[in-house]
């Protein structure tokens, strides 16, 4: 285990490595820069301002820079938020993101699962097409709809709940709400199909041979191992929902890192696309590690090597 640990956590300091060295020579093939759009300065203010960030050297030389920095944890200043670390902007919002991805990947679990099991133990019945039509629909509803419509109905007519920020737990749940259909109902169908999967094998059927119930074969012997795409799934999702928030962030005014990553590519800001996409790729890379540990876990019988 401690062998597969360090050998998976090598592979991925060296994936964040080459992540991070597409990002920087893709973002500066890209024509023109942060200083660009900067009408209102002059021609040698602008040249003044590359010049104080490096911008008038060779691309290599800069990449080296950059890259030796980061292996020292700095990741630089925002050419944007003049004066400011590009870490301490990711880490004062990262907080906020963290807490509202978690909180729907939690419901996301304690619906999605047991909704997945029920669905499968009623297959073709009125409970699992009921299921499999509420579940199509918040796959394919985008996010920012199901933020509209929730700020719309429970916000501006029923005035039920704060429609900004976060200053209440009240105003968590409508957030929280749009973030976790998408992966609820995603889930659900994996756990269904999954289920239905495993009840088909032979093991499954030798339970039921031998007169358990169906209830009992489905939840004490199927799903040990039925669950094991959706610990997959888990990892990368909660990943995806930390950065990958912006457009919910956006419409409830939550100063999350979601907003951050986008403008920052919309605004040109090197350094803030580059410790975003780092932070990103830690994120993805450190949930698979975890996955792929907690399947030995699970499962005693799944061999690491």
């Amino acid at each position: 285990m401690l062998r597969y640990t360090l050998k998976r956590v090598g592979m991925g300091l060296l994936s964040i490595f080459i992540v991070a060295t597409l990002t920087f020579f893709l973002m500066n093939l890209v024509p023109g820069g942060p200083f660009v759009a900067e009408k209102s300065i002059s021609k040698e203010a602008q040249a003044a301002l590359e010049a104080k960030f490096d911008l008038d050297k060779p691309i290599m030389q800069r990449y080296v820079k950059y890259m030796t920095n980061l292996a020292k944890g700095d990741m630089g200043i925002s050419l944007k938020q003049r004066g400011r670390d590009v870490s301490d902007i990711i880490f004062s919002k990262f907080p906020v993101s963290a807490k509202l991805a978690g909180i729907a990947v939690l419901i996301a679990l304690l619906l999605g699962i047991p909704l997945g099991c029920l669905s499968a133990y009623n297959r073709g019945r009125l409970a699992d097409n009921t299921i499999i039509v509420f579940t199509t629909c918040g796959i394919a509803i985008p996010s920012f709809i199901s933020s509209v419509l929730l700020l719309y109905l429970l916000g501006a007519k029923l005035n039920l709940l704060p429609t900004i920020g976060l200053a209440s737990a009240e105003a968590y749940i409508m957030p929280v709400t749009a973030l976790a259909i998408y992966p609820t109902a995603y889930i659900t169908r994996l756990m269904r199909s999954s289920l239905l999967d495993v009840m088909g094998q032979d093991y499954i059927r030798t339970a039921r041979a031998k007169g358990l119930s169906n209830f009992k074969t489905i939840f004490k012997h199927a799903l040990r191992n039925a669950i094991l795409p959706v610990v997959t799934y888990v990892g990368p999702m909660l990943a995806g929902l930390m950065t990958g928030s912006f457009v919910v962030e956006k419409i409830f005014t939550i100063p999350g890192l979601g907003r951050e990553f986008v403008s920052s590519i919309v605004n040109r800001d090197y350094t803030m696309v580059m410790g975003t996409t780092i932070i990103l790729a830690t994120l993805v890379i450190a949930a698979n590690v975890i996955v792929d540990i907690l399947y030995k876990v699970i499962d005693p019988r799944i061999n690491l090597s």
